[in-house]
């Protein structure tokens, strides 16, 4: 069987906070709603586009607006950050070279975020053209997102991947949940969102301390 390595995208393999936290705080500010400092979204990513909203907001807000409301709001910074999510964003350093070497070897590579697909294979193929993924996935309404391990199982299923010699490899709880759901190595990469001790503290067997020791991996 083959193994594959499943790459977590915001926070794992491209730096997207400062758009990602533009974007939501253009739409709160459009609707009269207060900002945060940029580096407050680190904890708020990672559960999908409408989370992080409903995290954006002044605590209790969610509960307190209509269903059109929220998804006004909602769409709003979504469509701004479809339009603006290449301005800051780039791959952490040493990340292409990693992902140039493992593309050489016996091994499947994958992106599975649960940011919306459209957006997560905009950015994959703006910022790694020449990487050869088997497969880029993003959220779905038809799929359930991560921590769920239904769409990382379909994905090894599919590549006639094993599990238990395939990682996955991400920088918060999500991601070390949803390895160890699916039976996979959690790999955790330290110059994430999220730090090391969330990553430990949710069971990532092994902890990267630089982009380029991905090349290892294997």
């Amino acid at each position: 069987m083959s193994k594959a390595l499943i790459f977590d995208l915001d926070g794992t393999v491209l730096n997207t906070l400062d758009d990602i936290g533009n974007a939501c705080n253009v739409a709160l500010k459009n609707y009269g709603y207060p900002i945060h400092n940029l580096k407050s979204y680190e904890q708020m990513v990672g559960n999908g586009f409408m989370v992080l909203m409903i995290r954006a907001l002044p605590e209790g807000e969610y509960e307190r607006l209509t269903e059109e409301s929220f998804d006004n709001i909602l769409s709003f910074a979504k469509n701004y950050y479809a339009e603006h999510m290449c301005e800051r964003t780039e791959p952490y350093k040493g990340i292409v070279e990693s992902l140039t070497i493992l593309s050489k070897k016996e091994v499947i590579l994958a992106v599975l975020s649960n940011k919306p697909e459209y957006m997560t294979k905009k950015l994959i193929a703006h910022y790694f053209p020449n990487i050869p993924y088997a497969q880029v996935l993003g959220g779905r309404k038809d799929l359930p997102l991560k921590p769920d391990p239904t769409r990382a199982l379909t994905m090894l299923k599919e590549y006639d991947c094993d599990p238990t010699q395939s990682m996955f490899i991400g920088d918060s709880n999500v991601d070390m949940e949803t390895a160890k759901a699916a039976n996979m190595l959690p790999i955790g990469v330290a110059w994430g969102f999220r730090g090391a001790k969330e990553l430990k503290k949710y069971g990532a067997v092994k902890l990267l301390q630089d982009p380029l020791e991905i090349a290892d991996l294997v």
